[in-house]
């Protein structure tokens, strides 16, 4: 008989003596259990005794997380958190060098713990690290030079638990004094400093940054970008992301009018060279952390061209206007016309010749073209940088084009207004960077104008694809779809260059795009004719319950989600599963992501998916209002989900990807007896509905299947034929 489910058989641990087998009743108060044990030991005040995992995590027991502890854990019978702390903010303020340096290690240890934390805050103990860091690191980088190497550790400890306390954000960012970040600072301004130190204060600024706006202001008068630049031109990976990482932390909490300002001192400091050189061409692999950090840098500079794709053409600016006649200069190599050259209809009738030659919408007007937003007054920036750094390209598309017929011809303006338009839709200008993408492209770092360069390529492409298309002024949008899905296909390879991008859409022609279209239609043709129609909706209910039971088998099997921090790179995890009988969704707190297969018994929580009223996805879900950063994320918002049960209580969810939201909201949906509606589920019915299909007619291959069914014969004369077997 398997024994309660509230009774875990544990061992506890006490220093100095055996360890204990025991049971415990977690219906019992944890106190009660506590003095259970040091009754065993005879141990007294059992108030100042608390009880910890035995691991490298040291994590104290409590009535919260107390649902953890599984059968077999190993526990640890240790001082309580209060204790502990009292003892630990004592012993920090010792004045033996070396007691206090294994004082500040202890405290960086047990900082990770919430519980401890709470106790260390609550005797004002992150008040007490940030004086020792305002007065006291002086005197210890001193004595490191004079005495032991060990006294560099005070400073790298005493900041390592300043991080892990405020992690825990018990504690508002905006306390801080300016002495506090004069101090910071100057570790990262320093060109020689300790690496663990350099890495904490890197972590600490940029906290700041992202948490208060007051303190934002504050660090960036603090802290210069070129002070910040050769910490990118180390080796050592962890440094780079955390110098990268506070770059985006200014540059994201700047206000508008400065964003521009600071990218243009980026420029002048060449990070992008740099960057390039150091960390994108190492020969180090670039880690996932890089790689986001990487990814979140592209955006924001990218998204510095929102201004400009947000910004209508003021017809009436001559400045503006004058830019129009730059293009029509190069183009046809006129020089402005004297004032009495002719009469001004002559030359109103002449520039509205070169401005449909230049393929504007609005011959007469073109500075009409540029009120549509987006893409705005981007897209004649675009035009100008083509015509004025690819002239010969742009000559040639342009006198090639007015030499065409007009229905044939490739209409420059109208093409790079719409192509600018969709090239901000590919690279999502304006959005903000997702909590958890690491999708950076080498090619955007090689060039100072990667993106007016991006479009030049692009914009040589669309006229070489319309020439290959035949096209005429009526398929302007199917070319446009055309080098869409080009540029989309050579992005997923990643290029390391422009010039590698360019040479990927060469063998990417019209031509090619067909025969892959060919191929796809031909992996998944769908037949139209009545009679398989018929088979397909036949066939359709069983392949609906066949997705179904696979929904389920994966729920079955569990998934590990994320649970959102306020600091990336300390990830915590949870696992939900489905229980073989369909009945009860099982979940627990995990201390690291999984490898393998989670054990049964480690998922203590439970919930009967008869009680669960709702599956509700998106904005609507209560973790996603409550988070007010993380309703600009669109990427998390389309990943979060939450099962509504009992009065209002919820279990929220934030999916690792699309596959496994769509997964898990098919399964839930399944459970609740509500149809499955996810892309997946299109995709999977499409894919094995035509499997199914050409399995099923393979036999009547190159046979021709009548609309109608053939008609049923007329009744025989007699049926003298029929053989009585009785």
């Amino acid at each position: 008989m398997p024994p309660p489910a509230d009774i875990v058989k544990v061992a506890i641990e006490w220093p100095g003596a055996f360890p204990k087998l025991m049971e415990i009743d977690q219906k019992k108060p944890l106190s009660a259990i506590i003095k259970e044990v040091c009754e065993g030991w005879s141990l007294g005040n059992p108030e100042n005794f608390a009880l910890q995992i035995a691991d490298a995590t040291n994590f104290y027991i409590t009535e919260k997380n107390r649902n953890d502890i599984k059968n077999g854990s190993i526990l640890r019978l240790t001082t309580s958190p209060y204790q502990t702390a009292v003892q630990l903010h004592e012993r920090i303020q010792s004045s033996s060098m070396d007691a206090k340096l294994e004082a500040l290690k202890d405290l960086a240890n047990a900082s990770r713990d919430i519980t401890f934390a709470q106790e260390f805050i609550n005797l004002d103990g992150i008040s007490l690290l940030t004086q020792m860091v305002e007065s006291g690191t002086e005197r210890y980088q001193k004595l490191q030079k004079i005495m032991k190497p060990c006294f560099g550790d005070l400073l790298s400890f005493t900041l390592t638990a300043f991080v892990e306390l405020m992690d825990h954000g018990i504690v508002s960012w905006d306390t801080f004094s300016v002495a506090f970040i004069k101090k910071i600072a100057s570790y990262v301004n320093k060109s020689a400093m300790d690496t663990a130190v350099l890495q904490r204060s890197l972590a600490i600024l940029e906290s700041m940054v992202l948490n208060s706006q007051d303190l934002y202001h504050k660090v960036a008068q603090e802290i210069t970008i070129g002070q910040l630049i050769p910490h990118l031109q180390g080796t050592d990976q962890d440094i780079q992301t955390y110098t990268i990482a506070v770059i985006n932390a200014l540059f994201l909490k700047a206000p508008e009018e400065k964003r521009q300002e600071m990218a243009h001192i980026l420029a002048q400091k060449q990070l992008r060279s740099i960057i390039l050189t150091n960390v994108i061409r190492s020969p180090i692999a670039i880690n996932d952390e890089m790689a986001h950090q990487l990814y979140v840098l592209q955006v924001l500079t990218f998204n510095l061209l929102e201004d400009r794709m947000m910004t209508k053409m003021d017809p009436q600016d001559q400045a503006q206007r004058d830019i129009i006649f730059e293009l029509r200069r190069i183009a046809f190599d006129v020089e402005s016309e004297p004032n009495n050259s002719g009469s001004i209809e002559k030359r109103k009738s002449m520039y509205t010749r070169d401005y449909k030659k230049l393929g504007f919408i609005n011959h007469v007007n073109p500075a009409v073209d540029f009120t549509q937003i987006p893409p705005g007054m981007l897209a004649l920036d675009n035009m100008l940088y083509f015509a004025r750094h690819h002239q010969d390209a742009y000559i040639r598309i342009v006198l090639e084009n007015s030499s065409r017929e007009d229905k044939h011809e490739c209409p420059f303006g109208r093409s790079s207004i719409e192509l600018t338009k969709m090239l901000c839709e590919i690279l999502k200008v304006g959005e903000l960077p997702s909590e958890n993408c690491h999708d950076f492209h080498p090619m955007f770092f090689t060039h100072d104008r990667s993106f007016e360069e991006f479009f030049c390529i692009c914009i040589q492409l669309l006229n070489k694809t319309w020439k290959e298309m035949r096209a005429t002024s009526e398929d302007f949008n199917k070319v446009m779809q055309v080098v869409r899905e080009q540029i989309m296909r050579a992005l997923t390879l990643k290029p390391n260059s422009l010039d590698q991008f360019k040479s990927r859409l060469q063998n990417l022609s019209y031509t090619e795009i067909l025969k892959i279209r060919q191929s796809e239609r031909m992996n998944q043709e769908d037949f139209q004719s009545r009679p398989i129609l018929e088979l397909r909706e036949k066939i359709q209910p069983e392949i609906m319950e066949l997705i179904k039971q696979q929904r389920l088998n994966r729920l079955c099997e569990g998934t590990c989600f994320r649970k959102i921090s306020s600091r990336r790179r300390q990830d915590k995890f949870w696992y939900c599963r489905l229980s073989p009988n369909h009945k009860v969704l099982h979940y627990g707190d995990l201390e690291e992501s999984p490898q393998g297969e989670v054990p049964h018994d480690s998922l203590q929580d439970k919930l009967p998916v008869a009680d669960i009223k709702a599956v509700i996805t998106g904005k609507d879900c209560p973790h996603m209002k409550e988070k007010g950063a993380l309703k600009q994320n669109k990427e998390v918002l389309e990943l979060a989900f939450s099962v509504l049960y009992e009065s209002d209580e919820y279990l929220n969810f934030i999916a690792p990807d699309k596959h496994e939201y769509c997964v898990w909201t098919d399964g839930l949906n399944a459970l609740l007896g509500k149809e499955m509606n996810s892309e997946y589920t299109k995709s999977d019915m499409d894919t094995l509905l035509s499997m199914e299909m050409k399995l099923r007619l393979l036999d009547l291959e190159n046979i021709q299947i009548p609309e109608a069914p053939p008609p049923i014969p007329k009744e025989p004369s007699n049926y003298d034929f029929v053989y009585d077997c009785n």
